[in-house]
């Protein structure tokens, strides 16, 4: 068993984090870079289309160089939506989502684990949405991606367990993000989604990033399988009419 400090700390870890550049991800990547910069360790940046195959491939063969071919985080964020009626999609718009959403993350999580492997302490994290949990108007394809990114936490925890890989889900609700632009054309949108959140607010993207952190540390070494909802207790919530 490792010491109290060593249970809390990432020192000496190394980590892929995708989405970076804005909501959740940048959240995730600044609270790393701070902690990380600040000790002296190294970071870098790459550009990456991970709706590409290709683009994800290259990146992997660049993790691999940097990190000298071992991985202890992945933590799969990118991700799109594209709100409309499910007869208004086009197969295009459906390809694009569930490559950006899912395929992505699969692929990912395929290239990175020789390196989790190698580590001796992988960590897996994918950045989901109660959408994928239950029926929210955020387009059907969306929560498709979700749902079953969801699953394939489950799957992954059970296969890759004795390979001292965890795998964990996070689900937010709501949350401060880019992604919630189209919703705001909805003058009453957060008023209706205040009514329904028993804490009765939007969540910040930094109550997201917290439980990434956590769930990669020693401290949660025995958490694996499991989708955690981030959610200001919304789907608890079947009929529990919430106050000001």
């Amino acid at each position: 068993m490792e010491s109290r400090n060593g249970r809390w700390s990432l020192q000496g870890a190394t980590a892929l984090v995708t989405g970076g550049t804005r909501g959740i991800g940048k959240a995730n990547l600044d609270r790393c870079l701070h902690e990380w910069e600040g000790k002296g360790f190294h970071v870098s940046g790459s550009v990456c289309d991970v709706s590409s195959r290709a683009e994800r491939e290259r990146l992997m063969e660049e993790v691999t160089s940097i990190f000298s071919g071992q991985l202890n985080i992945l933590v799969n964020n990118a991700g799109i939506t594209i709100v409309k009626p499910t007869v208004d999609y086009t197969t295009e718009e459906l390809s694009t989502v569930m490559a950006t959403n899912f395929d992505s993350a699969y692929h990912l999580c395929q290239l990175a684990h020789p390196l989790l492997k190698l580590s001796g302490r992988g960590n897996i994290v994918f950045i989901s949405s109660t959408a994928g949990m239950m029926a929210i108007d955020v387009g059907s394809i969306y929560s498709a991606s979700k749902g079953a990114m969801n699953q394939l936490t489950r799957n992954l925890a059970c296969e890759w367990a004795k390979d001292n890989i965890r795998v964990n889900s996070i689900a937010p609700w709501f949350i401060k993000t880019a992604i919630l632009d189209p919703f705001y054309q909805n003058s009453n949108f957060e008023d209706h989604a205040r009514a329904r959140t028993p804490l009765r607010r939007i969540g910040e993207v930094e109550e997201v990033s917290s439980m990434v952190a956590f769930l990669c540390l020693p401290a949660a070494s025995y958490i694996t399988g499991q989708v955690h909802v981030i959610d200001g207790g919304a789907t608890i919530n079947a009929f529990y009419p919430t106050h000001d």
